[in-house]
């Protein structure tokens, strides 16, 4: 037995609760507080407060069975040694219990290996200890000397105990002698005979109480009655009463009338309450936040409402409601059972009831003593039954009892007939009553079936009278729902009855053999079963029954479930729901979604809207984001509900107009997001008209911001904590230089200061307080923008080991019954360890035990467990591997890579909660020494860790690192894990926290170099490539060129590597043309029919080469990708996916490509020799459409040239738009060049589906967790479905035409001239690469698409 640390869940409150808990002190009555509990309490006991089941003679009586006293024989010892053995102590009254110890017989053979206690305050209706969640099996002895002592954790207060051995000694038989230890225990009593009620009166009518503390203990064997009840005239409530046997605390600090408030708060714990057990029950509440415990869980809950005030009236009621109040609603019962130590705000109400303090006179006979109820329970497990005798030959029978359970299915009663079978079973929740009879070559069958959820775990009443042609079930007393049958029958009874199982072989056996509950009250032929006498095995038989005890245990309770799941039982397990939480796992521990944006990214994600969880497994839910992955920074926007420039009137200093800025997330997640973040920012506008800001330069702001925190700032966007100034005011070029913000100046025009915010500890803006809006004429209009964060270091937190003694240590890892552990490691070594933290025998390891399996390995009191997952492929090969451990009371789970995964269930029985107290230790073992190290045992770990996340909580290594010796902030080498995701032909460039996909000398952009580069051509519109840049003074003045120069490629070419797509509807056409200065040339051309044709003339043969790829029109407007490829005589081509088609040159053909020159793309436009079959039947008017992702051995020239296009929009040359520059250039375009997409061909990454994507969400405003109710069903109403497929088809044919028409009357005009100007003056990119990565050109899209469609 291990002592366990107290619940931390207090800090759920605030400090100044911690004065209140100073007065609940006496809520515990008499538990001693300033002397230890520990005294010996059996030793001074006479022999006969000592008992037994049986006694194997005089010597062996259990008086004897006293710690370290050798009388008789040296302890106790039974007649037989079995599990029916048990050994009693009365103690004479109620005593706190809180430890245990135990030896064998004095110098003997005979000792208990295992045992259970039960306690008790009256000797009947047993408990047995319980600890982590189970009945707990205590270690017992080895020997017959030595004492095992067990501290109970929690104690317990009782008067009789019984302890039952489980097992004994091999060599002999049970053998004990016990010691408890603890002290007495004194507590005011009061009996509710369910009609009396307790009034504690207030000093004062009216009590606005802001801060609570109730406590009291309770017993009854009724699962409704009503313990508290508090109410004022304003609508204000409390009340705590037992519904189902189960705890309801329901408060209400406040409702308004018009119902836009509602302050209702119901909170339910616990269940099989009305066990005639000791129960506690302690509520604290500070203003809205409230600690509900029942037998020390606790729940923690916020009230709803805006109230932090408690109105009550009058008095508070213990026992039931006020008569005096308003009247009873819902039936409601008054308690009927035992409560102690009952105290309010300090006052003992118990002991002021005593000296008649308080109005008592609703009680017939108020008694300070518990009356106790009579009940004799019996426990089945799975393995149970209990035989009772009834009378035989009977015509009738007559069989009634009480039960309860969390299963669903059992058997129930069994009896073998005089001449057919009677079975009583649950099925999926309901009862079910089966007569079998067979008599006289004729067969009687009877089925009965009532009641639904009946494993609920309350207690059911079940009777059932059968006779002559009838058989009447009745369920739960209802009469007159109870089912009934006229069948024929005859019945004739057998005498014997089973309950709860039957294990013999028959030749009608029942449907189900065994049951897991408790049964009560049973009545065989309308006779209470004598269970004392079948006890005592006067009568009857019985087999693994616990009598006299309910031992049913709520394991529910606490529920282990996190995140809302929800909790389902079984009479030895329990299971979580988790759909629609977010999380998965045995206890919905584990988020399902990555914890920012920048993990989706190097998943290989694109920009798109997805859920994130920051905090993994922590208490912080889910919650959506849209992510901008750009080539070298990843964006997460948070949207808020505040529109655009919204207006502001009548406001000011005194009175000021609070805006509340609400976000997609809430503040707590946000926050999560800021403080991960490597840089956020926040636009805020302030357009104003006779409406000052911040009143500067020295006076009082009249407008200010609340960021996180709910701290006020003064300073506006632009502008930098402490500096009470607008942007304006920082660049110093406001409208009125006497003023630092462009408003303070008052004019009568619109005026606007406006910039970002940027300092990330005060994101996000919360609140806005406007404040001089009030004067005639005055007028403003506020914007703030979403949230907008940049990186996340949790994810790029790393340090590197580097010598195999380097390690980190932090605090203690506190995961009691849940732990997760994730990160991400890179090594050249064969072995390490990754963490470690050690308790007194309990500990926590994960280690790269070889360089192809990883450990997971821990102790929680039950023995070390080690899982272990094998990797097909070396972990020692400085990539980035990911491993994720987690522990709960179900299961432990290890996960490498994503790919391979070992569980291993927890033992049904034994401890589940984890305690540690070392340091934990990241880099190498704790329990390292240098022995270890000489003797070649554990190593620490040598390479890098990264983004070490514990319990939702990522640990700074960085930090730590920077300050430890042998360990260095941060790890590079990422590209050799991440440069994967840099696709064609992308270059992998490394950064400190990350690395970015350089696309430069790809024909792709996008932060995969994923993305297709295209361009829409008009008819003469041509791409120009030189091979070997000439100087261009010449060139013609509707050129538009670079000024950059690349260096010449190899002039003679001996194999070539072409790719593009396309897309158009309009032939012949010139796709791809390549000139040299000899005759040798390659052109790929869409012939008149559409059809595609290379034509390759490398020297050598009298005409060129010809290859017709493929038969059909591809100018249908369908997007079509080429790729080709020539070594030597060789040539391989593949058109779309279809496989590729290998061709050869002739043996005369040349293979050489000699001074290749110029490349071109649309049309040809050259000086020197020229395919005169291009010139002739596909030159003129040129290629209309789209060409994509060109490349030519390694050039990507149309990309080059859309970068043309937007140097020329955003640096005109002054004076001369079109101005040729004098400095010689690869590329050149001629005619309207527009960057689209239209052309391009399917994803190289094929995207996965929605169905099988989980972090895809299409653009709606889905919200989490998912509602199955919005799932349409199948049967969609056929008539509008008709109707709608009609208007459909007829407005689609409408739009066809009028497209149509359009083209046919606009197909001569230049639609991209108006285009192309405004891009000039809305473009203000950066540089080249910006500027073609965000098009700001929305017609220009718009245009491309027209060209697809049509």
């Amino acid at each position: 037995m291990r002592r366990h640390r107290p619940a931390r869940g207090l800090m759920f409150l605030s400090p100044l609760v911690l004065w209140i808990f100073s007065h609940v002190s006496g809520a515990h009555g008499a538990l001693p507080t300033t002397q230890k509990c520990d005294e010996a309490l059996a030793s001074p006991l006479p022999h006969t407060a000592f008992t037994s089941s049986s006694v194997f003679s005089n010597g062996y009586a259990p008086g004897y069975a006293k710690l370290n006293r050798r009388g008789g024989a040296g302890g106790w010892s039974p007649l037989d040694s079995d599990h029916y053995q048990w050994l009693q102590v009365d103690l004479g009254s109620r005593k706190q219990v809180s430890a245990i110890a135990t030896q064998g017989r004095y110098s003997s053979s005979d000792w208990t290996t295992q045992y259970r206690l039960l306690y008790s305050d009256t000797g009947r209706n047993w408990k047995p200890y319980h600890q982590d969640g189970n009945i707990w099996a205590f270690s017992g002895n080895s020997n017959s000397e030595s004492a095992v002592r067990h501290e109970l954790q929690p104690g317990i207060v009782a008067r009789f105990l019984r302890l039952v051995p489980l097992d004994w000694s091999e060599e002999g038989r049970i053998g004990l002698r016990i010691e408890v230890y603890g002290c007495s225990y004194w507590s005011d009593v009061i009996n509710f005979d369910g009609q009396g009620v307790i009034s504690y009166r207030f000093k004062v009518k009216k009590m606005k109480i802001i801060k609570d503390v109730i406590a009291l203990r309770f017993k009854t064997s009724e699962s409704e009655g009503v313990i508290l009840h508090g109410e004022g005239q304003q609508g204000d409530y409390i009340t705590l009463e037992l519904r189902k046997a189960r705890l309801l605390l329901q408060i209400n600090l406040g409702s308004n009338q018009y119902g836009s408030i509602l302050g209702h708060t119901s909170v339910t714990t616990g269940s099989l309450l009305d066990d005639n057990h000791w129960h506690s029950v302690v509520i604290e509440r500070y203003r809205r936040n409230v600690n509900f415990t029942l037998d020390r869980h606790t729940q923690h809950f916020r009230t709803n409402g805006e109230f932090d005030h408690l109105d009550l009236d009058y008095e508070l009621s213990f026992g039931g409601m006020p008569y005096s109040g308003k009247p009873v609603g819902g039936g409601r019962k008054n308690f009927k059972g035992c409560m102690e130590s009952i105290n309010y705000n300090g006052d003992n109400i118990t002991d002021l009831a005593r000296r008649k303090k308080l109005d008592t006179s609703s009680f017939r006979n108020l008694s300070f003593s518990c009356v106790e109820t009579h009940s004799f329970p019996v426990f089945f497990n799975a393995t149970s039954f209990l035989q009772l005798p009834g009378r035989a030959n009977h015509d009738v029978i007559s069989v009634g009892f009480q039960f309860r359970t969390w299963n669903s299915n059992g058997l129930l009663l069994f009896s073998n007939l005089d001449d057919g079978t009677l079975e009583v079973s649950l099925e999926d929740g309901k009862i079910k009553v089966h007569v079998n009879v067979s008599r006289a070559s004729r067969n009687y069958l009877v089925d009965l079936l009532s009641g639904s959820g009946l494993n609920d775990g309350q207690w059911h009443a079940i009777r059932l009278v059968a006779k002559e042609n009838f058989a009447m079930l009745t369920i739960d007393g209802e009469e007159a729902s109870a089912v009934r049958s006229t069948s024929p029958l005859i019945v004739t009874t057998g005498g014997t009855y089973h309950l709860g199982g039957y294990f013999l072989q028959t030749l009608f056996p029942p449907s189900q053999r065994s049951f897991q509950g408790c049964m009560q009250a049973i009545l065989v032929d309308d006779q209470p079963a004598d269970l004392h006498a079948v006890e005592a095995g006067r009568v009857g038989a019985f087999e693994n029954v616990s009598l006299d005890m309910c031992a049913l245990l709520d394991r529910c309770m606490p529920n282990h479930c996190e995140h809302g799941g929800r909790c389902k039982q079984t009479g030895d397990s329990f299971s979580c729901t988790c759909d629609g939480t977010g999380y998965a796992g045995a206890t919905c521990h584990t988020s399902i979604y990555e914890p920012s944006c920048e993990a989706y990214k190097h998943l290989g994600r694109s920009s798109d809207t997805y859920w994130v969880d920051p905090d993994g497994s922590g208490p912080l839910g889910p919650f959506k984001v849209n992510c901008n992955m750009t080539e070298d920074k990843v964006w997460t926007t948070v949207i808020n509900n505040l529109p655009p420039k919204i207006g502001v009137t009548g406001s000011s200093r005194e009175r000021r107009t609070v805006l509340q800025v609400n976000y997609s997330a809430s503040m707590d997640q946000v926050t999560a997001i800021t403080t991960s973040a490597e840089y956020c920012e926040q636009q805020i506008a302030y357009s104003c008209r006779m409406s000052r800001l911040l009143n500067t330069p020295d006076g009082t702001p009249f407008t200010w911001w609340v960021g996180r925190g709910s701290e006020k700032h003064f300073y506006w966007g632009g502008s930098a904590p402490g500096i009470q100034k607008c942007a304006c005011g920082i660049d110093k070029n406001c409208v009125d230089p006497k003023y630092d913000c462009n408003c303070d100046a008052d004019f009568r025009q619109w005026r606007e200061d406006s910039g970002l915010l940027v300092y990330k500890e005060h994101l996000p803006v919360s609140q806005v307080a406007v404040g001089d809006t009030n004067r005639q004429g005055s007028e403003a209009k506020l914007t703030v923008g979403p949230l907008r964060c940049q990186g996340d270091n949790d994810y790029w937190n790393a340090a590197s080991f580097t010598t195999p003694s380097s390690y980190l240590h932090f605090a203690t890892f506190q995961g009691e019954t849940s732990a997760d552990i994730s990160f991400y490691f890179k090594t050249s070594a064969p072995y390490g360890v990754f963490l470690e933290n050690l308790g007194n025998t309990d500990f926590i390891r994960l280690e790269l035990k070889s360089p192809l399996t990883v450990s997971f390995s821990f102790d929680v009191g039950n023995g070390p467990v080690e899982l272990t997952v094998h990797s097909a492929t070396s972990l020692n090969d400085d990539q980035w591997h990911r491993v994720v451990a987690e522990r709960n009371v179900k299961e432990a789970v290890l996960q490498l890579d994503q790919t391979y995964r070992t569980s291993r269930l927890a033992p049904a029985q034994g401890h589940t909660r984890l305690e540690l107290f070392s340091q934990l230790y990241v880099g190498k073992p704790a329990s390292l020494t240098c022995q270890d190290s000489a003797a070649g045992g554990q190593r620490g770990f040598l390479g890098c860790i990264r983004a070490l996340r514990m319990n939702g909580i990522t640990l700074d290594l960085e930090e730590r690192a920077k300050v430890t010796p042998g360990v260095k902030p941060g790890c590079q080498g990422h590209c050799t894990s991440f440069g994967m995701y840099c696709r064609n032909g992308g270059k992998c460039v490394e950064k400190y926290n990350g690395y970015l996909c350089d696309c430069t000398a790809t024909a792709y952009d996008g932060p995969s170099c994923t993305r297709d580069v295209g361009g829409f051509f008009e008819a003469g519109t041509l791409v120009k490539y030189n091979f070997m840049p000439e100087a261009v003074a010449g060139a013609s003045r509707d050129m538009k060129v670079v000024t950059h120069q690349l260096t010449p490629h190899e002039a003679n070419l001996t194999k070539e590597e072409v790719a593009f797509s396309f897309s158009t509807s309009s032939a012949p056409a010139v796709l791809m043309y390549v000139s040299s200065k000899t005759q040798d040339y390659l052109a790929v051309v869409l012939r008149q029919n559409g059809s595609l044709q290379v034509r390759y003339n490398l020297g050598g043969l009298k005409e060129p080469f010809v290859i017709d790829v493929d038969q059909r029109n591809l100018a249908n407007g369908q997007p079509h990708s080429l790729n080709m490829s020539r070594m030597d005589r060789r040539v391989s081509i593949q058109l779309d996916h279809y496989p590729p088609v290998s061709y050869s040159l002739p043996d005369a053909s040349d293979t050489q490509f000699n001074l290749v020159k110029t490349l071109f793309l649309g049309k040809v436009f050259e000086t020197g020799h020229v395919d005169p079959v291009v010139i002739e039947r596909y030159n003129t008017p040129g290629f209309v459409g789209c060409l994509s992702r060109v490349e030519f051995n390694g050039v990507a020239p149309l990309k080059s040239a859309l970068k043309t296009v937007t140097q020329a929009q955003v640096t005109p040359t002054p004076g001369q738009p079109d101005a040729q520059p004098a400095a010689p250039s690869p590329v050149s375009y001629q005619g309207k060049l527009v960057e689209s997409n239209c052309g391009a061909s399917p994803l190289t990454i094929p995207p996965m589906s929605a169905a099988t994507d989980p972090w895809h969400l299409d653009k709606t405003d889905a919200e989490f967790p998912f509602n199955e109710e919005r799932v349409i069903p199948d049967g969609v109403n056929r008539d509008s479905a008709i109707i709608g497929g009609i208007i459909a088809v007829v407005i689609f044919t409408i739009l066809c035409t009028l497209v149509f028409l359009i083209r046919y009357m606009f197909r001569h005009k230049g639609t991209y001239h108006t285009n192309e100007a405004k891009g000039r003056e809305e473009s203000a990119a950066e540089s080249a690469d910006t500027a073609i990565i965000g098009t700001d050109n929305p017609e220009t899209i718009d245009e491309s698409k027209k060209e697809w469609f049509i």
